[in-house]
């Protein structure tokens, strides 16, 4: 797990009070142990996108939560369609279909 002190040397231009502001937003939701938070490298790849939305396409602070909401949404439909696409394959396997 990541402290929050690594994400800040890990993401050049995040700030704590940025990140401080992430996580009340619930845009990042790092893991809470023992009274800190702990990140994963998921959290750091979040971190990123959310400063390179906020500085280089000029997303601003009202339509992150919709932009990261679709993200989400589509990441989640891409891991579907994969594990559909796993269970095609094995079942196609399965019957000895190799016709494709």
């Amino acid at each position: 797990m990541i402290t929050f002190e690594s994400v800040l040397t890990r993401v050049s231009g995040l700030d704590a009070p940025r990140l401080e502001a992430w996580i009340a937003e619930g845009w990042v939701r790092p893991a809470r142990q023992e009274g800190r938070l702990l990140f994963e490298e998921i959290d750091i790849a979040r971190c990123r996108l959310i400063l390179e939305l906020h500085e280089e396409l000029e997303v601003n602070e009202a339509a992150m939560p919709v932009v990261l909401r679709l993200l989400d949404q589509l990441h989640q439909t891409r891991r579907q369609l994969r594990r559909l696409a796993e269970a095609l394959e094995q079942a196609r396997g399965e019957t000895g279909n190799d016709h494709g």
